[in-house]
């Protein structure tokens, strides 16, 4: 999420509010003005996109489809293997056409975001995982022989 233009505005918080937000900004390595943008601007997305929230992830905060584990570049990895197919896609998923149109919805107003996340997952090689993932073994098929 990010801004070329800005403006101030000014907001009162409770005292715990302001705590919490602090402890959010500090754990992101934020200031507490940018979690706070941050913050009014992912809720302002999910007032005007159905189906999508937010979260933490190892890549840092991205918009998923509420109640899944999919982050929306995953699931447009999914719409453009399908060839765009809507309907195929929310089969494959077992979830309604309208939580994946939701997904196209959101991908379509922020492609860079998407863009960005899916191209980071793509630099990503078995090393980069065995490291945040230390358990990690790799596998690779075999071609069955014929003879």
């Amino acid at each position: 999420m990010k801004a070329t233009r800005s403006t101030v505005l000014s907001m009162r918080l409770s005292l715990e509010s302001g705590k919490r937000l602090r402890r959010m900004a500090n754990r992101h390595g934020w200031t507490p003005s940018d979690a706070s943008a941050r913050l009014v601007e992912e809720g302002l997305r999910r007032s005007e996109f159905a189906f999508i929230d937010f979260r933490d992830s190892s890549a840092g905060r991205q918009a998923y489809i509420q109640g899944s584990t999919l982050a929306i570049w995953e699931i447009m990895l999914l719409v453009q293997s399908y060839r765009g197919k809507v309907a195929a896609v929310a089969k494959h998923l077992g979830w309604s056409e309208a939580k994946v149109r939701a997904a196209v919805n959101y991908a379509e107003a922020f492609p860079g975001e998407i863009e960005e996340a899916a191209s980071e997952n793509d630099s990503a090689d078995f090393d980069t995982l065995k490291r945040m993932l230390p358990q990690a073994t790799e596998f690779v098929s075999a071609k069955p022989t014929r003879g």
